[in-house]
């Protein structure tokens, strides 16, 4: 993080990410230019974990219908974002692009993340699966 010059913010639920994306030092003359999500999710949400309380379940997760509470003008106009997530494109970015204004890439069906370890983007892995927006 440090070399490339990234500052790390840890987040716990949603509204963390939401607050972030709202309230993050100089905002207001500082839009977001670049936003991507790298992790597990669904076609309603993110999910932050896979939680050790309830079986095969995630309580930390951003849904789309909490998309509304991030504020218009986050984002610069030619913002790049993309969730890299499974399933994300078939209703997740759609939620997105209402809230925000601002276009979001997502997979039609599965993800894989199996050769990041060699520094490889996911891959679709889903017949007939494909990027949308």
């Amino acid at each position: 993080r440090d070399k490339y010059g990234v500052r790390l913010v840890w987040i716990n639920n949603g509204a963390d990410v939401i607050n972030y994306l709202n309230n993050a030092p100089n905002r207001r003359h500082m839009k977001v230019g670049g936003f991507e999500y790298f992790g597990h999710s669904n076609k309603y949400c993110w999910t932050f974990d896979y939680s050790n309380e309830i079986l095969g379940a995630s309580k930390a997760f951003l849904h789309e219908r909490d998309l509304k509470g991030i504020k218009r003008g986050v984002f610069s106009r030619q913002a790049f974002c993309k969730s890299w997530g499974c399933h994300s494109g078939e209703s997740f970015v759609k939620a997105f692009k209402k809230a925000t204004g601002v276009d979001m890439i997502g997979a039609i069906g599965k993800t894989d993340y199996s050769k990041t370890y060699l520094m490889i983007l996911p891959t679709l892995s889903s017949q007939g699966g494909r990027w949308t927006s």
